[in-house]
């Protein structure tokens, strides 16, 4: 009997220990380590930040989960992850051994590498949901006295779409508040241009998105540096494409927020071979470390470098779709180990991301994530709206009964009209 453990319980961890138990079957241990006692539906927390969600809301008690679907779940946490013995000391001073280990951590949110930045500086985050209920907290203290709003991304970020999203959503809150006129509002971007996303844009998303900010009255500085945040000002290098120093800003602001740079977390940090400097897990193209071919990594947590170099630094989205690509890559190459066998199931690596913007929203498909692509598709509409509603009580409803149906698989095949994928 074979032991494989799951580091981390989020979108990628909980659907990675559930598709294992079906490749794998009963006859083997699978155990599910977390640093939290619940999953949370992370792309809900843009509607949190505004107070659209409570936590209860989006959180799922995951052991009467796993004890349904046979497996073990330990909410301890992860000190350090020892890959020469096979081993994950936990929080607690215990340790638990494997024989195959899937990390799905997530990442480390990097707030402290710029001055006054985050939940315990000056600006707001809906990175997790406890920072999503301080933001909505904060939130409506902010509408009793409204002033200017700062919102987008920092160098180094490499999720903007959640960006966006928050950018609409409180315009679309303001609007409905009937303040809207009080607040001007200023999206800061590490990205060379609007709608470049990390990926150099896909479809028309520059120009959509371009679009929609000016129809909601926000302006926007791109390829720019956050220097630090002080009391009421964010502080902001705008750079050249050769990216030398162009212009400086100070934008005032009441409510702030930018999604910071990731980087490892540290169970994971500065262990040769197994991560680069920035701590992120280094895989090959089935998911598995070269230097330890037992580990294997899905999500957030891989290292995966820029296609092109951008003039102030940006990283990859790992989006859901790509990520159950992983999932389901790694579910069948364990299996396949066990059997004395090489693995041979490698991942796509397509990009879908749905992006509401509170009354709205807007949809891109890349197939493959980086160009040139076969498909390469945006489009904007309140659609999009229900679709992403449809997609969070789809995915709570999945993580409940412990089922891991690839969601972002068939929306693609609905979307596209095809019925298999490759």
């Amino acid at each position: 009997m074979a032991h494989v453990v799951v580091l981390g319980a989020g979108l990628g961890g909980c659907i990675q220990a559930f598709e294992l138990r079906e490749t794998m079957g009963r006859g083997h241990k699978i155990t599910v380590i977390s640093d939290k006692p619940y999953f949370q539906f992370t792309p809900s927390n843009p509607w949190a930040g505004v107070g659209w969600r409570k936590k209860d809301d989006i959180i799922i008690d995951l052991a009467p989960v796993m004890k349904k679907r046979d497996i073990d779940f330990i909410s301890t946490g992860a000190k350090r992850l020892h890959p020469e013995e096979n081993r994950v000391e936990l929080k607690d001073g215990s340790s638990v051994e494997y024989d195959y280990i899937v990390i799905a951590t997530g990442p480390e949110l990097a707030f402290d590498e710029i001055e006054g930045f985050g939940p315990e500086g000056l600006t707001q985050s809906v990175c997790t949901i406890e920072h999503a209920e301080k933001s909505a907290e904060a939130w409506e203290e902010f509408c009793k006295d409204p002033g200017p709003i700062v919102v987008g991304a920092a160098q180094g970020a490499s999720c903007f779409g959640p960006a966006y999203e928050f950018a609409m959503i409180m315009d679309t809150d303001l609007r409905r508040r009937k303040i809207r006129h009080k607040v001007p509002m200023t999206f800061v971007t590490s990205e060379p241009f609007i709608g470049h996303l990390g990926l150099g844009g896909v479809g028309d998303t520059k120009g959509m998105l371009e679009s929609l900010l000016r129809d909601r009255h926000i302006d926007w500085i791109t390829n720019a540096k956050v220097d630090k945040f002080a009391d009421g000002k964010a502080f902001v290098t705008e750079v050249d494409e050769d990216g030398k120093e162009k212009k400086k800003h100070e934008k005032d602001f009441r409510f702030a927020m930018l999604l910071p740079a990731f980087r490892g977390i540290p169970a994971l940090r500065d262990i040769e071979g197994l991560v680069n400097p920035r701590g992120f897990v280094i895989v090959d193209e089935y998911q598995r470390n070269p230097k330890y071919p037992n580990v294997f990594a899905i999500g957030v947590c891989i290292a995966i470098a820029p296609p092109v170099a951008t003039p102030v630094p940006t990283g990859v989205p790992k989006t859901g779709f790509m990520i159950e690509s992983m999932v389901t890559a790694t579910a069948h190459n364990i299996p396949l180990l066990l059997e004395g066998k090489e693995p041979s199931a490698k991942p796509t690596w397509n990009a879908l991301c749905l992006a509401d913007f509170g009354d709205g929203g807007a949809a891109f498909l890349a197939m493959p994530q980086n160009p040139p692509r076969n498909v390469n598709w945006s489009s904007k509409g309140k659609w999009v709206h229900w679709a992403k509603l449809m997609f969070e009580w789809y995915f709570m409803r999945k993580v409940r009964k412990g089922v891991s149906e690839p969601f972002y698989e068939r929306a693609v095949m609905r979307m596209l009209g095809v019925t298999k994928l490759k």
